[in-house]
């Protein structure tokens, strides 16, 4: 009998959101993939608004339908100037129905989301669990090697790389990061309400960042205010009843009197992208291939983009009778996601830098702009869409298809 690892068509490494939705969008396109992850109770009580696209994704996977009476619509959006400046931009509102869509997305609890994957992804005959975690991965011409913390080894042709900001699937792959720490925190929390949040999410922009009161089914709303790390750590160490008394006077009592839940965490803010996506086998998806802020609700979105993207990839190049792993796949991976990301980061990034903002200058300008998108119909209607997704994402150009060199060896 053979002791020979097993060899798989794809490895995924990490069971996040973002990895198990890769997992399982890989198992559907045919490969023989693995899932290398713990099992674990999700027990962070934080939450997602899963926009349009990625709700469509979900569906595809056969997820959304087990999570979907879990999440609240997002019908409307509402930007409220709370910096108290001489300058202020004039509240803007913008809604779903303006667009021919009945929500611009969903508001889960991650815990919910990711249940609902972990359901699926057990359903799946395709796809191998490891109840484990990479321990060293060892990526060669043919083949990535893995070994487990378990003890357990085996390689495949492409990894797969969704194990966070400290991704060893990305060290492994000599892939080098650009990072910057921007000086902030966001402190999460969930709260109950007394009055009815009307499907509406109200994000205040105050000087330190933006404090968003996203709805959860029922009269609940989950919380994350950016601020500055001192004042963020002074929330945190409120009582129950003091940071109620808080989250109500910030939100200018529009909810009533508000609870806040048992669970609060708090984390730095940074903007953390890889010098490639993709390398000797390995590609990243979720924050090991970005890190941004939580403003504009991106940070998932853009991982579920990542799965889709490599799950269509793999798809092609096993109807191509092409190897996962090879250069073509890992160029047109890198290729695919880096315009999207690149430019949701810059996008993102200039909008927290004018909010911080004291030039004066600046502060014209961010108003004026907000100004024009409340007042102007086809300006605002185009914001929407593309705050969504990229209008080009669906239409981007491809390279060259997987055929000739470009199916051949990994580099």
């Amino acid at each position: 009998m053979s002791n020979a690892p097993v060899t798989y068509d794809v490895a995924v490494v990490g069971g996040g959101p973002a990895g198990l939705s890769a997992a399982i969008a890989l198992a559907q396109a045919g490969s023989k993939a693995v899932l290398i992850a713990r099992r674990a109770p999700y027990a962070d009580n934080r939450t997602t608004a899963l926009l349009g696209g990625s709700i469509d994704f979900l569906t595809r996977l056969g997820v959304w339908e087990r999570c979907r009476d879990q999440a609240a619509p997002l019908v409307e959006m509402r930007l409220v100037d709370d910096t108290a400046r001489l300058i202020r931009a004039p509240e803007v509102k913008f809604s779903a129905d303006e667009i021919g869509l009945e929500a611009f997305g969903y508001n889960i609890e991650n815990r919910a989301l990711v249940a609902a994957l972990e359901a699926r992804a057990a359903e799946i005959d395709g796809l191998t669990r490891l109840d484990d975690e990479a321990e060293t991965v060892l990526p060669n011409d043919e083949t990535v090697a893995i070994v487990t913390a378990g003890g357990a080894s085996l390689s495949a042709r492409l990894v797969v790389g969704a194990d966070g900001r400290h991704s060893v699937c990305r060290e492994a792959a000599g892939i080098g990061v650009v990072k910057r720490e921007l000086g902030q925190s966001a402190l999460t929390f969930n709260v109950s309400l007394a009055r009815p949040h009307r499907n509406m999410s109200t994000e205040f922009h105050t000087s330190h960042g933006p404090c968003v009161f996203v709805p959860l089914p029922g009269k609940r709303c989950s919380v994350v205010w950016v601020t500055a790390p001192k004042e963020a750590e002074r929330l945190q160490a409120l009582t129950d009843d003091e940071l109620s008394e808080v989250a109500e006077k910030q939100s200018h009592s529009i909810f009533g009197r508000v609870h806040v839940e048992t669970g609060r965490h708090i984390f730095p803010l940074a903007i953390e992208r890889p010098r490639q996506f993709a390398q000797k086998r390995v590609v990243l998806i979720g924050e090991a291939a970005h890190v941004i802020p939580p403003i504009g609700a991106q940070g998932l979105n853009l991982g579920l983009r990542d799965a889709a993207d490599i799950g269509d990839l793999v798809r092609d190049g096993i109807a191509a009778g092409s190897d996962p792993g090879a250069s073509g796949v890992l160029q047109r991976y890198d290729f695919a996601r880096r315009a999207d990301v690149l430019s949701r980061t810059f996008v993102i990034d200039v909008a927290n830098r004018s909010l911080l903002s004291d030039f004066l200058p600046m502060q014209s300008l961010r108003a004026a702009g907000l100004h024009l998108i409340g007042s102007i119909g086809p300006l605002r209607r185009l914001a929407m869409r593309e705050g969504l997704a990229p209008s080009w994402y669906g239409f981007r150009p491809k390279p060259p298809p997987l055929t000739g060199r470009s199916a051949g060896r990994s580099g």
